[in-house]
């Protein structure tokens, strides 16, 4: 099936309009600084204690592999935004540039209810296309995170295995043991689920796309990793609302095609401290 797209408006007579229903996220700096990424052995015997009923089988089937091991990595300082992007957000996009429409909207737009929730059914490529635009429209200079700026934003240097503490609680994010069978609105679980930089929505409500190609640790960003290509399979981090609680975790991490979309990954921006 094509994809949906809408006629491109007539920019001169939207620009005014345009321009104030842009939003720009909210920034959250994150000091640079040296943390561990990934999960550690310790971390994966207090999950044997604590979430007995998955992680002995996680560890039995080497399904924490991809998560170590556990390293250091030095960062500079960046920001971050607070919450993911929403569907009214890409919905300006969407009808300033007639691009195509994420795959779970139906007709021309979101349903009515979900303005304030993260838009989903978009590509690495889509979102990469709205950073764009956005950027050229306000002057910014956003970008996704790298998944090394996000998993710091998550977990802080404490190195928490979930943003609030190392013990899941399903009243602090969602995920498919919430039942709520679909997307929340950004910062629904706040403040008691954000990071302790107070980043909104690290884990559950959406995956969320970053930067970086998906390969083994150690991470470092000079090995290719952070280069584009069409053919890799990306980073994608913090688990969703269709995902159980195993994947809701700050150094979780799955790939996915940067040309794939989904009704449960999103993604937020990234910008670098001048």
């Amino acid at each position: 099936m094509a994809k949906k797209e809408i006629k491109q408006a007539d920019e001169s007579a939207l620009s005014n309009d345009t321009f104030r229903r842009i939003k720009i996220p909210i920034p959250i700096g994150i000091p640079g600084g040296e943390f561990l990424m990934g999960t550690s052995v310790d971390d994966v015997k207090h999950l044997q204690v604590k979430e007995s009923d998955w992680a002995y089988e996680w560890y039995d089937n080497d399904l924490f592999s991809t998560e170590q091991p556990q390293h250091k990595v030095k960062l500079d300082s960046f920001q971050i935004a607070q919450f993911p992007v929403t569907n009214e957000e890409y919905y300006v996009f969407v009808w300033t540039v007639g691009y195509h429409l994420p795959k779970d909207w139906q007709g021309f737009s979101y349903p009515p209810e979900e303005g304030n929730h993260p838009v989903t059914g978009v590509s690495k490529k889509d979102a990469e296309a709205y950073i764009e635009w956005l950027n050229s429209k306000a002057g910014t200079k956003f970008r996704l995170p790298t998944e090394a700026e996000w998993e710091l934003a998550a977990r802080g240097y404490d190195g928490r295995i979930f943003p609030w503490g190392n013990t899941f609680d399903p009243w602090r994010c969602n995920t498919s043991e919430s039942m709520k069978k679909g997307t929340t609105p950004v910062g629904f679980y706040s403040p008691s689920g954000d990071s302790v930089y107070g980043v909104a929505d690290m884990v559950g409500n959406v995956w969320e796309w970053t930067s970086t190609i998906l390969k083994p640790y150690p991470y470092r960003s000079d090995d290719g990793r952070e280069k584009k290509d069409s053919n890799a399979a990306y980073v994608i981090r913090g688990g969703a609302w269709y995902y159980s609680r195993k994947l809701a975790r700050c150094a979780c991490r799955e790939g996915m095609g940067s040309e794939q979309s989904s009704d449960s990954i999103g993604f937020r921006l990234a910008c670098d401290i001048s």
